[in-house]
């Protein structure tokens, strides 16, 4: 199955903060790494190191989306400090979801929420590709 990843994390988190999520994340739907196309994001985390770290670890395309496009898409798990603090009521459902094209129905995995040893968190969404 082709998938996309939305991502969201705290300022500084560390690569294997991410990385950690993301294979958890998979796991819970049955994925791996190697059902991943591409990942997608909010553009104000475009220079987050930890991140692109992980994006180029596994070549997978990174898509940054401003708030402003994220704040139209419906997702099932909007947060209020979210909002508060990106402008937006959702990153990492809205980003795979613009990403993949498609409706939460698509979400196959809604938002995964990881926290690591030093209280940093991330988040991953996960969104089926459909083949045109």
């Amino acid at each position: 199955m082709k998938v996309v990843l939305g991502l969201g994390c705290d300022r500084g988190v560390a690569a294997e903060t991410i990385e950690q999520a993301i294979e958890q994340a998979l796991a819970s739907a049955g994925l791996s790494k190697v059902d991943v196309q591409a990942v997608a994001s909010i553009d104000k985390k475009s220079n987050e190191a930890g991140l692109l770290k992980v994006c180029g670890k596994y070549g997978w395309p990174c898509h940054w989306y401003a708030a402003e496009q994220l704040r139209q898409v419906p997702v099932p798990n909007p947060s209020e400090v979210v909002l508060k603090y990106m402008g937006t009521p959702s990153v990492g459902e809205a980003a795979a979801l613009l990403l993949a094209n498609g409706s939460k129905d698509d979400l196959i995995v809604e938002k995964y929420k990881y926290r690591d040893a030093e209280g940093k968190h991330a988040t991953v969404s996960v969104a089926s590709v459909h083949d045109e």
